[in-house]
């Protein structure tokens, strides 16, 4: 089981990132949260599986359609005892 935060920036609020998020996240079974912050970035734990948690970061660096990343930044951390996948916000 391993936990990572990750921030995702550029054109990704208004492109229904948070929903596709969350479905892959729920469809990997991972569990965690993603949100929009203030300053335009998606943020977001992933926790989970090693092999999961890596493929939706790796989802995070593309986005779905229609969303423009610039960056992501990813930050190891111990897994919380999160359950379940949901949008925060």
């Amino acid at each position: 089981m391993i936990g990572r935060r990750v921030v995702v920036r550029g054109r990704v609020q208004g492109v229904f990132f948070r929903d596709a998020t969350r479905r892959k996240a729920q469809s990997h079974g991972l569990a965690g949260w993603v949100r929009n912050n203030a300053d335009g970035s998606v943020e977001a734990y992933f926790e989970g599986e090693p092999d999961a948690v890596e493929e939706i970061v790796r989802f995070c660096h593309q986005g779905p359609r229609g969303a423009e990343v610039d960056s992501v930044e990813v930050t190891e951390q111990e897994p919380e005892g999160s359950e379940g996948f949901r949008v925060i916000g």
